[in-house]
């Protein structure tokens, strides 16, 4: 399964490969649990633009505490969670820390490396491979 969700045409004209993948789909470790108790996982990030990283900078929240940054960033990119209809920032500060680490994780890899894929090794056998960090369960695609 492919962690594209959506691609944008540059040109209608455009071949393939000069299409940009702009949306990754993702499942969150253990996912966000609502007021009413309902547990999300599936979700979608965008690409960040340079506002995204830009107006969070000026936010009172992040003069505080730096550490607010990527909460706000996170809220910004993260366009759908499960069937919740709004991703703001008490949304991210709701997250278990280990999704809150995998989305930071999976920003970093679309936004600066600009895959989501990661070489690994089997440490019994030594096959190497590569996995994709945003999609699938533990021990599934």
């Amino acid at each position: 399964m492919s962690s594209l969700l959506h691609k944008v045409e540059a040109d209608s004209t455009a071949s393939t490969s000069d299409r940009l993948h702009t949306e990754f789909r993702f499942t969150l470790p253990r996912g966000y649990v609502d007021e009413n108790g309902l547990v999300h996982r599936e979700g979608v990030m965008r690409l960040a633009t340079a506002r995204d990283e830009i107006l969070p900078q000026r936010d009172p929240r992040v003069r505080e505490n730096e550490s607010y940054l990527t909460v706000l960033l996170l809220s910004r990119v993260v366009t759908r969670l499960g069937s919740l209809r709004e991703i703001n920032p008490g949304t991210i500060e709701g997250l278990f820390a280990s999704d809150l680490a995998f989305l930071q994780d999976l920003y970093r890899r679309i936004n600066q490396e600009g895959q989501t894929q990661a070489a690994v090794e089997c440490p019994a056998c030594k096959h190497q491979f590569t996995v994709d960090m945003a999609g699938g369960r533990l021990g599934g695609a």
